[in-house]
């Protein structure tokens, strides 16, 4: 894994650049752990070699896990970075093209890249934050006055 951070005038950019076998969310997860960033957009594009991703099942308060067990491209990775018990927390969705053309989304669970997966992680103001909703579990915006 390689990381740079940059500096502007709205504030951090984490550029992650994931390898070949990395897991993405542990390897986005611990960059902005490493780099303090509590509150940000995660924007990638690359490849999985497989993924498995999710779709919250409302009645059950789960994902339910649909593997994807085959060399796909990452078409649009984007999520967020909330702290959640003081800690930041990633949440991103994936729309993985196949091989056909088909597509296949949801909540990023797990994934092993290949060849690489190249993420901006941008900070936002702490007012635009996302914080944890308790009856969902689920991280939504707070915002301002909120």
């Amino acid at each position: 894994m390689r990381v740079e951070e940059l500096h502007q005038p709205t504030g951090r950019v984490l550029v992650v650049v994931c390898d070949k076998g990395d897991e993405p969310v542990t390897t986005i997860g611990a960059a902005v752990r490493r780099h303090d960033l509590r509150a940000g957009r995660v924007t990638a594009v690359g490849g999985f070699q497989e993924a498995e991703i999710g779709w919250f099942d409302r009645e059950q308060g789960d994902y339910r896990h649909i593997p994807v067990r085959e060399q796909v491209e990452v078409l649009s990775l984007v999520g967020d970075v909330a702290a959640r018990d003081g800690e930041p927390t990633l949440h991103v969705h994936a729309v993985l093209g196949r091989r056909d053309g088909s597509t296949v989304g949801g909540h990023l669970l797990s994934a092993r890249v290949w060849p690489t997966l190249e993420v901006i992680v941008a900070e936002v103001a702490p007012e635009l934050a996302k914080r944890i909703d308790p009856a969902t579990g689920l991280a939504l915006i707070s915002g301002p006055g909120r």
